[in-house]
This record gives C-alpha cells, structure tokens and sequence, in this order.
C-alpha cells in the first residue's frame, strides 16, 4: 500500500518538540515553520504506510543575497530562494534515500515511493538503521543562531565599495581587484524519524571579503594576491567592510617583492586561517567513516598519545553564535561538549549513529561532522611566535591539496614571509612545504593566542619545529 500526502492527516510526535524559538514566522521564507514540521511528519507517514519499518526525513528552506562590487561597479547580484526533501527508508536493514527540491504533494509521493523502491534492490547492511532512542536530543537549547540582516541590494553595493576603496587606499601599488562581495544567508531545517523525533532551527550566515592585486611597478610584472573577510551569524558581529579592506590591502601590499628560498628544513609557522586545516586533517583522520574502512593515517589512535603535551582540543558545540554550534546531529543525536585531545591524547573519535555501529562502538553525535572545535593555545601573539621561532618560515597561504590520509604524507605549495631574527625579513612564494602530519603534531612547539574564531574551528596560529621546505 501507498499512502498519498493528501490523504495523511499528520499527527505531532509526542517524543520532542524542539523547534528553536528563534523560528518564529517573519515571512522570510517561501513557507511557514509549521507547514514544513507539516511535511516533514507527512513524509514519515507516506513512507510507514508504504511498508517502511522505519523513516527519517529532512525538510529544509534557505534565502540568501549576495553582491558582488569591483572596481567599484557592480559584477553580479544573486538571490536565492531554495528548498528540499530528503527522505531515508529502511525496510529491515535495508536503506533507501531519495530527495526532491518539489514540495507539490505528487512529486513528494513520488520521491517516497522511489526511496522504497531503493531499498527493496538494496543489500541489508546490519549497521543500517535509525539512532537509538535514549541517544536523541529531548530538548533544544537556544544557541542564539538565526540573525536576519535587513541588507537591502544598495546597502550591500555600499559596503562592497566601501571595502574595496579602503583597500585600494593602502598601498598606490594596489592596482586592481578581484572584487568585494557582502552576501547575508538565512536556513531553516526540520528533521524527524520513526522514533517520534521532530525538531529542527533556523540559523544565518553572513559575510563581507575583499580580494585584491598589487603590480610592484618594477617591470617584473609579478603580481600578488591576497584577501581577508569577515564571517558571523549576526550582522552585527562583521568586522566592519572598511577594515576587511584594508585587512585585504596590508595583506597583498606586504606580498610584493616577494622572494624564492633555496631547499632546507627549518620551523614552520602556520599563521591561524591556515593552521585551521591541520585540525580539519586530524579530524578527517579520526572521523567514523576513515577508520571503518581503514583508511586513516591514525587507525587506532584513540587513548593514544599523537599531539604535542600542551596540546589539548575541546568540541563545544554549544557556543552561542558559534558556526559549528548544533544542538544535534544530523541523525537527531544530541550534541555534547567534550574532550577530543587531553593533553596530546586522544579522547575521543568523531562518530555518526552507523559509523559508531560499524566499529562496535557508540555514536558521539557528529553525523554530518565535527562541531566548533576549541584548541588550546599559550599567551603568545604572532610577534612572540615570531620572536620564539628566531629564524623559520611564516606561512600565510597553502595551495593544492598534497595531504596522503592513509600515510598522514604532507606536501603542499605555500607562500608566506621568512623570519629573521624573530622578525619578518622578506616575502617569499613558490615553495613547497613537506612532512608527515604524525610528526607535525608530535612536534607542535607552541600554538598562539591569535585564536581565528571566523570558522568552527578555533585555533591560533601554530608552530611546528621543523619541516622541509624546497624552493628553487
């Protein structure tokens, strides 16, 4: 039997009723807060009735503006206005999934009926199968997520320009730019399963940058790039699009003239933005699907000691405004803060529902991922690291991807700046900075107090003692 959406009348699960109170109606959206709860419940009916053992939905909406300034006319002005459905089947352990961005009642029949049909030509898979109960979220803190911005289209040309002319302004070496581009985005989800679970939260995301390019106007014709943006849930948290220019003007300026280095092995200093991505590797290293297929360079690693001592890493997915704040995952597991890394030991793995049964173990609520990650850091600014490195390398942008995440091999091309003397002597490009991730960790000398919280992972900058650096 097939159950057609205008036939259900959707009853609310009396298991959890956690839309945030931030999700108030505002008319922001293409629909209502209820009428998605509304489809949501009526997927998981359809889907019971079409002989599903067991379902889980997710049905979302997001608005968002975007504006692009160069050159102090306007490049581009984009909008969009998206929703969709995914739905998941399982008929015993066998899983079907299937999704539409058509919210009319056939096209969602028919996505339900396709999700059945997957699952009945699908293998049984024991690791299949919704989140136990006792594991899913009852209640839903308000973690302070959605922020609309009332950016009107000329309001948001203002600020791009206002970003590029201050950019421009640093440097008469500042010839060009990429552009500037403000965008204010807007989401709401709901998620809800067989087990009677229903909840979901609106959330924003908004952000200014500025891109530009320097000609050192020595003939040479060797040009430079570089950037800088601002990123928060609240308009109000942006760094103003002024100094996000002249961020992205200092940061180019100082790039020009830039120099090649001869092949040697020195410390290496990863400047905050780019030393988030050692983080996302270990993460990547310890996350459930790397490890059940065998596939990471830190098989087996937990209780075991990878970092440095000093190094310690906290997931708090509950920060106020943060980017990588949830109050569950995307299985509807609640989300908890804990140790990860304790003092260069691993605490703990990153674990959805099937990742976590694929392994024998138990889920950590990180089905979709990590949440804002907080690394531990010393009293050091940038200028201190500087003066604790003597005579290293700077790193302020890594290119390619180079990183082996069965070996844990690192090598990418970077550019940045050579310290001297515990001070910036010169720019330098096209170089190569090689190790293995294993002893880059081991070998983390100090992390500083430069924490860059733009992202959800919070980290300074970071120096590791030695690595190779090949040049010309």
């Amino acid at each position: 039997m097939t159950a057609s959406l205008h036939s259900i009348t959707p009853t609310r699960p009396n298991f959890v009723s956690t839309i945030s109170p931030r999700g108030a109606d505002s008319g922001r959206f293409p629909l209502p807060t209820a009428e998605i709860e509304r489809i949501a419940e009526a997927v998981l009916a359809a889907a019971k009735a079409g002989g599903a053992s067991a379902a889980e939905t997710e049905v979302s909406q997001a608005v968002g503006q975007s504006v692009t300034v160069r050159r102090g006319e306007v490049e581009t002005i984009a909008y969009n206005r998206d929703k969709g459905i995914g739905v998941s089947v399982l008929i015993g352990q066998r899983r079907g999934h299937a999704s539409t961005a058509d919210f009319a009642p056939d096209a969602v029949n028919a996505t339900v009926a396709k999700a059945l049909s997957i699952a009945r030509y699908t293998a049984e898979d024991p690791a299949a199968g919704l989140a136990d109960p006792d594991r899913l979220a009852r209640t839903i803190p308000d973690l302070d997520l959605y922020h609309p911005w009332d950016l009107s289209v000329d309001e948001a040309i203002a600020l791009g320009r206002e970003a590029e002319a201050a950019a421009l302004a640093v440097d008469p070496r500042l010839t060009n730019t990429d552009g500037s581009t403000v965008a204010r985005n807007e989401s709401e989800f709901v998620y809800a399963n067989t087990h009677g679970f229903l909840g979901g939260y609106r959330s924003s995301r908004h952000h200014i940058d500025c891109s530009v390019i320097g000609d050192p106007g020595d003939g040479t014709g060797a040009m430079q790039r570089d950037y800088w943006f601002a990123a928060a849930r609240a308009p109000d948290d942006l760094e103003a699009a002024a100094a996000v220019g002249r961020i992205a003007g200092e940061r180019t300026a100082r790039r020009l003239h830039a120099r090649k280095l001869a092949t040697l092995e020195c410390p290496v200093l990863f400047e905050a933005p780019e030393a988030a991505d050692l983080i996302g590797f270990f993460v990547g290293a310890v996350s459930g699907g790397s490890l059940y297929r065998r596939s990471s360079f830190l098989l087996d690693s937990l209780g075991k000691s990878v970092f440095a001592p000093h190094v310690s890493i906290r997931e708090e997915p509950h920060l106020p405004r943060g980017r990588g704040s949830a109050p569950f995952d995307n299985d509807g597991v609640a989300t908890l803060p804990r140790d990860v890394v304790k003092e260069g030991v691993v605490a703990g793995y990153f674990l959805g529902t099937y990742s976590a049964r694929k392994l024998g173990m138990v889920t950590t609520g990180n089905a979709g991922g990590s949440h804002n990650l907080v690394v531990s850091h010393s009293d050091d600014d940038l200028p201190a690291l500087f003066r604790r490195m003597g005579r290293g390398l700077l790193v302020t942008e890594q290119l390619g991807q180079g990183v082996n995440p069965v070996t844990g091999d690192f090598s990418r091309g970077a550019a940045g700046f050579w310290i001297e003397g515990g001070e910036i002597a010169y720019p330098v490009e096209e170089i190569t900075i090689a190790g293995n991730l294993k002893e880059m960790y081991r070998d983390i000398v100090a992390i500083g107090a430069d924490v860059d919280r733009r992202s959800s992972r919070h980290t300074g900058s970071i120096l590791v003692g030695r690595m190779t650096v090949a040049g010309q």
